[in-house]
């Protein structure tokens, strides 16, 4: 029985179906009370009163539900606080009471729920503060709150709290720790280091967030740290790297970012590592290359970062390499050579890079080459990519580039029509490019062309005739 919008009024024999268990009466946005006979239900286990819009209290009788599991009785915006009666409900498990705009406290009373494992008190936005009777919830697993301006320390001893979906502040006592949306939280409480069974933590558009508390690192079951948009993060502590479990770090969008302590080195665990958009990070630290478990590794947006530690070449899992965006980076190291597993690169409007590490011949591995728009680059070495079948349409845009090296890519089958675009070409090496079957006619149209080496390309059968307009070929 849901959506009677016009309904104002509920029948008082509702109260004469004591074996019902569930009651589903949602969406009544007219009815303005309950009949005090809906306590006689001491059967009902489910009661769902979500979207009463109009309704301005709650029957005191309702405390007499003592079968009651589950209890929804969000987005009743008229709804100025909950019966003391209700600490009664002692077999309550889900209560949902999110989305009252007018809910300033809540009862004492809810310290008695030691049944509860959900409990959902988001978009209160008349809500300050959590009873320090929430401590006693140990079976809480979920908890949703958004826009509180403080919480009480005692949350700490919640050690069960297994889930946090979003939005909440300074909470203490969960597996997964979830802050948004807090523009005026500027410190996390210390206590958040007895979270002991604490895995997850995100961390997102907290903008006057400075620091961090070193007793993260006392969070040795840590998994998964996420630091977005909060622009006025400075530091991390040197204690992350406690964190031996860690597998995923994303550091996204903290500008005022300086750098990265270099204990992160203790990292083991780390699969994956994210830092994008940090435009004040100059330079990252030469302990990132005993990250040795190091699968995927983000560096966008970086743009005050001029060069990469030549210890990332040791990073020998790493699969995945992405650079977006690094403006101000002029070179990459020649070590990274060494990423013999290599499958994924991406190097995307890195606009100030002149030149790729001589070694980007070795990765034999590699199946996804992207160098879009890397329009200072000069020199591209790209030789003995065994199993790459195509070259970046991005290639085009390089219109800086003077020597273009792709021999033994014995799986690349053709040439793209953009490399007319490659004005300044010079040299263009396809030595040993065994599955080449033709090239585009157009290439006919370098004027620049000196060195052109076509050996052991043995699919080509033909070639176009437009060569003809290169006056000076020297190989």
């Amino acid at each position: 029985m849901k959506n009677c919008r016009s309904l104002i009024s509920l029948p008082n024999e509702l109260g004469n179906l004591t074996s019902l268990t569930t009651m589903n009466i949602r969406n009544y946005y007219s009815l303005t009370t309950l009949p005090n006979e809906l306590g006689n239900l001491t059967s009902l286990t489910t009661l769902n009163m979500s979207r009463y819009t109009s309704l301005t209290s709650l029957s005191n009788e309702l405390h007499n539900l003592k079968s009651l599991i589950t209890l929804y009785i969000d987005d009743c915006l008229r709804l100025l606080s909950l019966p003391n009666e209700f600490g009664n409900l002692t077999s309550l498990t889900i209560l949902d009471t999110s989305v009252w705009s007018n809910l300033t406290s809540l009862p004492n009373e809810l310290g008695n729920f030691t049944s509860l494992t959900t409990l959902n008190i988001s978009e209160c936005s008349s809500l300050t503060s959590l009873l320090n009777e929430l401590n006693k919830l140990t079976s809480l697993t979920t908890l949703n709150i958004m826009n509180l301006t403080s919480l009480p320390n005692e949350l700490k001893n919640l050690t069960s709290l297994t889930f946090v979906p979003n939005e909440l502040g300074n909470l203490t006592s969960l597996t997964t720790f979830d802050v948004k949306n807090y523009k005026s939280l500027t410190s996390l409480t210390n206590e958040l280091g007895n979270l002991t069974s604490l895995t997850t933590m995100n961390i997102r558009n907290c903008y006057n967030l400075t620091t961090l508390p070193n007793e993260l690192g006392n969070l040795t079951y840590f998994t998964t740290l996420n630091i977005l948009r909060s622009s006025s993060l400075t530091l991390l502590p040197n204690k992350l790297g406690n964190l031996k479990s860690l597998t995923t770090l994303n550091i996204d969008d903290c500008p005022s970012l300086l750098s990265l302590p270099n204990e992160l080195d203790n990292l083991t665990s780390l699969t994956i590592l994210d830092i994008s958009v940090c435009s004040n990070l100059i330079l990252l630290p030469n302990e990132l290359g005993n990250l040795t478990s190091l699968t995927t590794l983000n560096i966008n947006e970086c743009s005050s970062l001029t060069s990469l530690p030549n210890k990332l070449g040791k990073l020998t899992s790493l699969t995945t390499l992405n650079m977006w965006r690094c403006v101000s980076l002029i070179s990459l190291p020649n070590e990274l050579g060494n990423l013999t597993s290599l499958t994924s690169l991406h190097i995307w409007r890195c606009s100030s890079l002149t030149s790729l590490p001589n070694k980007l011949g070795n990765f034999t591995s590699l199946t996804i080459l992207d160098i879009s728009n890397l329009t200072s680059l000069t020199t591209l070495d790209i030789r003995e990519y065994s199993s790459l079948i195509s070259l970046p349409n991005e290639l085009g845009n390089s219109t800086s580039l003077i020597t273009l090296d792709i021999g033994v890519c014995s799986s690349l089958t053709l040439l793209l029509n953009k490399l007319i675009r490659l004005t300044s070409l010079s040299t263009l090496n396809m030595w040993g490019c065994s599955s080449l079957t033709s090239l585009p006619n157009k290439l006919g149209n370098h004027i620049f062309l000196t060195i052109l080496d076509m050996i052991r390309c043995l699919s080509l059968t033909s070639l176009p005739n437009e060569l003809g307009n290169l006056d000076i070929i020297t190989k």
